[in-house]
């Protein structure tokens, strides 16, 4: 007999709790390898693929694509073994008890070898239980005999079920918020018609059904109350027909989830624990900009890969950061204490289609221009690409934030938390310039640091801040770090 495994949302990593599926990638009845790919999911850190550890079919999905399932919560079940045929019957699956020790060292031997964290396939579950069916969520299970085996795989909502049970099964709504709107105003989802792709039920639609319903007891309620006032005094006043007005604006709500939810709560984390200042100051970078055109123009021995603009004060700010490095520190507030770091994991802000994320170049102290353009090229490559993974969005320790790619001057950016400070890069633009007591048209730029000023003074943060600027206006200053 097959035995029917399930397999559960496993934990990705760098502490999430939680995933939303983007889409599945098999459906029920698809035979799936071991380590195959099942479905996509959207952590707070990046979009992932996750592998099943079993290879067999597919006999139940768990949540539909939008939905978002907490670590642990159960993903699909799989039906292993030569058996698998049988493994579906009247939409109700049962997930096998441990199988004998020859199926398990059978399991073992063609498990996956690509585990991640939190599951592997060494094991079957050692539990028997009833699990819902594929989509069908709102079908209630029912035990067949046991003498009855069906003669091929069907469908998880098998064709044989009569009319008035599928009115109690699934409900074409993705968004709770759609089906939250529709509890508090008493609406049925399964009466609406859905005016989204695949007839999905969309918040529109909810709130078009609710204006329909309270215009009907406006019209009649005249006639009603001279009939019999008091009979129907309170339909008339139910207080869920009556406030239209939140909802007159129309306006479109999105869920706080995902990765716009892990902004929120980092930024608001960060404006909440951390007492930030910014200082900043304009620079003249057009010997900056020179010495990068040389670099690049080099031919011969001495040509490589191109420099970017943003290499350049990735490399500054790592020479001033030895210089202060108390701006490489976080604040463990449990213990009273700083915690001055070692090493400098240096994070830069990308805007992509997702939203904001920060990926982090591994021990940047370490690296010269050259090798630090070359990461940022990878990891910007990643990140428009939504194919970072957790580990090369955390474990930062100081941020380099070039704003100017907007356009704009300056700005004073939130500290990425539990960091102590952020570099802010505007845009270099020529302007009118003093130099050596001549009015000259140069390359400046305006740099901002802001700072956590429980880890030290303007004293420091200035001293920083000036440092940076000294080794954009005379890049010869870094020759006496190399």
């Amino acid at each position: 007999m097959a035995q029917v495994l399930e397999f559960k949302l496993p934990d990705l990593g760098e502490g999430l709790t939680e995933a939303t599926i983007v889409s599945w990638l098999v459906s029920v009845g698809d035979v799936v390898a071991v380590d195959q790919p099942v479905v996509e999911v959207e952590t707070a850190k990046a979009m992932v693929e996750v592998p099943c550890p079993y290879g067999g079919v597919v006999t139940a999905r768990f949540g539909d694509e939008g939905a978002e399932l907490p670590v642990g919560a159960a993903l699909l079940t799989v039906a292993v073994g030569a058996e698998s045929a049988g493994a579906v019957h009247g939409g109700a699956v049962s997930v096998a008890s441990a199988p004998p020790l020859e199926s398990a060292a059978q399991e073992k031997s063609s498990g996956s070898g690509n585990v991640l964290v939190g599951y592997g396939t060494s094991a079957a579950p050692a539990r028997r239980r009833r699990v819902r069916p594929t989509v069908a969520t709102g079908v209630p299970e029912r035990r067949e005999p046991r003498h009855a085996e069906p003669p091929a795989p069907t469908p998880a909502v098998p064709a044989a079920v009569p009319v008035e049970e599928r009115v109690v099964g699934p409900v074409a709504v993705i968004s709770p918020l759609v089906r939250r709107l529709a509890r508090e105003h008493g609406l049925d989802l399964r009466e609406l018609t859905g005016s989204g792709r695949d007839g999905l039920i969309l918040r529109s639609d909810v709130e078009r059904a609710v204006a329909e319903r309270s215009a009907v007891p406006a019209t009649t309620a005249a006639p009603a109350t001279a009939a019999a006032p008091t009979a129907t005094a309170a339909p008339v006043a139910t207080p869920a027909l009556a406030e239209p007005a939140p909802h007159a604006p129309q306006g479109h709500r999105t869920p706080l989830r995902g990765i716009r939810g892990a902004i929120a709560d980092k930024l608001s984390r960060s404006r909440t624990e951390i007492p930030d200042a910014t200082c900043w100051v304009d620079a003249d970078a057009t010997e900056l900009l020179h010495a990068r055109a040389a670099m690049n123009a080099a031919t011969g021995p001495s040509a490589g890969p191109k420099i970017s603009v943003l290499a350049l004060f990735a490399r500054i700010c790592t020479a001033a950061l030895a210089r202060y490095p108390e701006l490489n520190a976080t604040v463990d507030m449990a213990r009273r204490e700083i915690v001055r770091l070692d090493q400098v994991h240096l994070g830069f802000a990308a805007q992509t289609e997702r939203g904001l994320v920060v990926p982090v170049v591994r021990d940047a102290h370490t690296r010269g221009a050259e090798s630090l353009s070359a990461e940022f090229a990878r990891l910007t490559d990643k990140a428009r690409t939504g194919t970072l993974t957790p580990g090369e969005l955390t474990g930062g320790t100081f941020t380099l934030n070039n704003y100017g790619v907007f356009g704009v001057d300056g700005s004073t950016p939130i500290i990425n938390h539990p960091e102590a400070a952020m570099l802010g890069v505007g845009r270099i633009a020529a302007k009118p310039w003093v130099r050596e007591g001549e009015l000259a048209v140069r390359q400046v730029v305006q740099l901002s640091l802001t700072f956590d000023h429980r880890v030290c003074d303007g004293g420091t943060a200035g001293g920083f801040l000036r440092y940076v600027a000294d080794c954009v206006e005379q890049p010869a200053v870094l020759l006496r770090s190399l």
